[in-house]
């Protein structure tokens, strides 16, 4: 047993090392490489006349040593570099060639929109054009942060970047997507035209998770006093006396100010919910009946700041208001206060059926970062005939939801990219009414399987994790999964989750599981040809679950579904799984990091 003093010491030292790591972006050092020459020699024998290029060339190995796709890392770095063997310079030089090829896909894009015919795969290249630029903008705030990074937060500085690049890619690959049951052989020129950023993205992805995951590493196993759920943490057991009926409650309309609310924060929510509803003073008031300065959202909207710095909260009187709303990605810190999920509603009702692809039928989409809605409902009433129908789209970083509805069915909350956390939200549907590729926690939220079509079965989750290193996934956590009504479990079958993408990741813990849902758990992908897929590459797990249908023993029995022990859920608690959750915190909301709190 190593003395407490010592361990102290071994961990500043790893500390140490590991930002130097960081500051000099040393990734081959982290990896273990050896510096060889091409040739096979050691350094110390070059000649004097190819000393720099040899370095060069080995530094640009080095560095592309994690990634997937090392002749394209190597290649394309070795053509624009130099003689720069600083692998801070590397990291900037593979971003902005990657932008650079980003863009030309936008350029190309232009063009195909030009000749092409079909209606869908018009609307799939414009749609293309845009999330193209959102992930040139994950890309371009990486490089900004790059320059300011704080050496006392090295965890967050790297999860933060893990994100940001996992979000680019997910736009790339969202893109794609949306030529989905298009007729036009755009798709395949789309393909061919993002393969090589979709590959240089992926490398900038790998390459900052290797430097990351080695981090982690350090730290942990500098702590070898760490108890069976790792890092000091301990999981709260699961109160098996929870129960719950399998009639559907709605969740109460919120007219009080809670009492647990504190009276400042960086985001203005604890003030906002420390003061009655009619001594509110927030920055806009939206009234159907003309009792506010605004009577739709989007007018309230056309009022905040450009780069927003400051909570800019939108209270949004009882009403339905049936219009299309985007916050967009300028729209920082906005807020969404209404008077509880069955009275202040946003209604819209676009569909694939009609022609529009997936991605375009939202009725709300978020994209600007720091987003809080608190008793809203979002719904889209398509129904069922209309197929794939979002209510809202995800796709800002650090948002929170509390007590909001959502509601639809299929594809109703598109948790698109990002960072996102949910709180005793209500959310029904039919068909992966839960999917995307964000880093999304539901605490104490209740899922409500809807009754589809005649011929249709219903899957809860449909998480869109393409690459293994992209921190992305779905935890549930307390929650409960329910029946609209008994007819849903005796004429449907009801699945947890099935793979969208290869890497899909989904995880229930202590959540109450009803009898709707299948022995088996889990269904697989049908993609192209009637290919099943997903099944020996997903990440699916349940933890420490109630209810009738929480029972594994008749589970799928893929390689992709985990048994895991105390210490492998803890990696899921939320605390862990965003690395770093003050942005929830500072609000106040009401969050559990999962873990007890340390004896004093």
């Amino acid at each position: 047993m190593v003395d407490e003093d010592t361990q102290g010491k071994r961990r500043i030292i790893i500390i140490g090392v590991s930002t130097f790591l960081l500051v000099a972006m040393v990734v081959a050092v982290t990896v273990g490489v050896n510096f060889k020459s091409i040739n096979g020699s050691d350094s110390e024998n070059n000649t004097d006349d190819k000393p720099r290029v040899a370095t060069t060339v080995k530094a640009v190995k080095a560095f592309c040593r994690p990634t997937d796709y090392k002749k394209e890392c190597e290649e394309s770095l070795l053509a624009n570099v130099g003689n720069t063997t600083d692998s801070r310079e590397l990291i900037k030089f593979a971003f902005n060639i990657t932008i650079g090829k980003i863009g030309e896909g936008i350029k190309k894009t232009n063009v195909l929109q030009e000749v092409e015919k079909e209606p869908r795969a018009k609307m799939a290249l414009d749609t293309c054009k845009k999330l193209m630029d959102l992930s040139i903008g994950e890309f371009d705030r990486s490089l900004e942060r790059i320059k300011k990074f704080d050496l006392d937060n090295l965890e967050s500085f790297l999860m933060s970047l893990k994100v940001w690049l996992s979000g680019a890619i997910t736009y790339q690959e969202t893109c794609l997507d949306a030529f989905e049951n298009t007729t036009s052989d755009a798709s395949g020129k789309m393909k061919t035209i993002l393969t090589s950023s979709m590959h240089m993205s992926s490398n900038a992805l790998a390459i900052i998770s290797d430097l990351s995951d080695n981090l982690l590493n350090f730290n942990s196993n500098s702590n070898s006093n760490s108890n069976s759920t790792g890092d000091g943490r301990q999981l709260i057991e699961n109160d098996k006396s929870k129960y719950v009926s399998e009639q559907i409650v709605s969740h109460d309309d919120v007219n009080e100010v809670p009492s647990w609310v504190g009276d400042d924060s960086s985001v203005g929510v604890r003030r906002l919910l420390n003061v009655p509803q009619n001594k509110l003073n927030p920055s806009a008031v939206v009234a159907k009946d003309g009792s506010g300065k605004f009577k739709s959202i989007n007018d309230a909207l056309k009022q905040v700041p450009e780069k927003n710095q400051k909570p800019f909260v939108i209270y949004i009187k009882e009403g339905v208001y049936q219009e299309y709303v985007q916050i967009t990605k300028k729209m920082t810190h906005v807020v969404f206060f209404g008077e509880g999920p069955n009275k202040t509603r946003i209604v819209g009702n676009k569909n694939f059926i009609d022609g529009i692809n997936t991605y375009n039928t939202a009725t709300v989409a978020v994209q600007g970062d720091y987003f809080v809605a608190i008793n809203m409902g979002f719904e889209n009433s398509a129904g069922p005939h209309k197929h794939q129908a979002v209510a809202i789209r995800v796709q800002a970083d650090k948002t929170i939801f509390y007590r909001c509805s959502m509601d639809g069915y299929q594809d109703t909350l598109y948790t698109h990219a990002l960072r996102q956390y949910y709180r005793e939200c209500t959310i029904s549907g039919t068909i992966d009414f839960v999917f995307g590729d964000a880093i999304a926690v539901f605490q104490n939220c209740t899922f409500i399987v809807r009754k589809p079509l005649q011929n249709q079965q219903c899957i809860v989750t449909a998480q869109g994790r393409k690459e293994i290193h992209q921190p992305s996934g779905i935890v549930i956590q307390d929650c409960y999964i329910l029946p609209e009504s008994q007819n849903v479990t005796l004429e449907h079958k009801t699945y947890l989750a099935r793979p969208w993408k290869n890497f899909s990741r989904t995880v229930f813990m202590k959540t109450y599981i009803g009898d709707l849902i299948q022995p088996d758990g889990y269904m697989p992908w049908q993609g192209p040809n009637g290919t099943l897929t997903g099944m020996n590459t997903c990440f699916y797990a349940e933890y420490d679950n109630i209810g009738p249908g929480s029972d594994k023993s008749k589970r799928v029995k893929w390689p992709g579904v985990k048994v895991l022990n105390s210490k492998a859920a803890s990696n899921f608690l939320p605390s862990m799984f965003f690395h770093g959750d003050d942005w929830i915190k500072a609000t106040r909301i009401p969050y559990s990091s999962g873990e007890k709190p340390p004896k004093q």
